[in-house]
């Protein structure tokens, strides 16, 4: 994927985050506990997670990213919009288990499944399952029945696997299945804008 570019105060912004983080927000809104930590994997820029701490502010959060450069962009939005109900972020790679979280009540997992190996779709809802946490949030493009539900999700997906053939568009079926592993029942498939969905589990 194309790096995300920094602003002048030394944060990552990403223009696909800042788009959906209002729809995305829709969904957690509703779903998530009314109070308790929500983990979110592989946080990125940190739009997703300050957007998500303000709006729903009974909730603590827990941000996460593999790379460094999304971390400090983390701390230093965290930081600038005083945002007391988001904790520092950690270093979380889902296929280095145990994670280093002990426990949370809920997961957010954005934009992560197809730019991944599919290894770590089950090892997501293994460290999801490790953590006790009841509700997954899972949102993201994916194929449904083996097709793909866009022409622009199937040129996204040759894209990918271009860049890296171990990335691409799954199967929501496939998913689903991973979760089931863990004991995971997808409860929801919510449609979501520019042929995105969000996958709604819980145990």
């Amino acid at each position: 994927m194309a790096p995300i570019p920094e602003d002048d105060s030394g944060r990552r912004v990403s223009p696909a985050a800042e788009r959906n983080k209002g729809p995305i927000l829709g969904v957690l809104a509703r779903v998530l506990p009314a109070r308790g930590l929500v983990l979110e994997v592989a946080s990125g820029s940190g739009q997703h997670v300050a957007h998500f701490a303000r709006a729903l502010p009974s909730l603590e959060w827990q941000p996460s990213d593999a790379d460094p450069a999304m971390r400090r962009s983390i701390e230093r939005r965290i930081r600038e919009e005083a945002l007391a109900n988001v904790r520092p972020p950690i270093a979380l790679d889902v296929l280095l288990q145990p994670w280093p979280i002990d426990r949370a009540d809920a997961v957010a997992c954005i934009n992560m499944i197809h730019i991944a190996p599919w290894a770590a779709t089950p090892a997501l809802f293994a460290g999801i399952h490790a953590i006790a946490a009841r509700t997954a949030v899972l949102y993201g493009p994916y194929r449904r029945g083996g097709a793909h539900t866009a022409p622009s999700n199937e040129a996204f997906d040759a894209d990918l696997r271009a860049r890296d053939p171990a990335w691409g568009v799954r199967d929501l079926e496939a998913v689903a299945d991973a979760g089931a592993g863990e004991g995971f029942t997808l409860d929801e498939v919510v449609p979501m804008p520019a042929n995105n969905f969000t996958l709604v589990f819980r145990s």
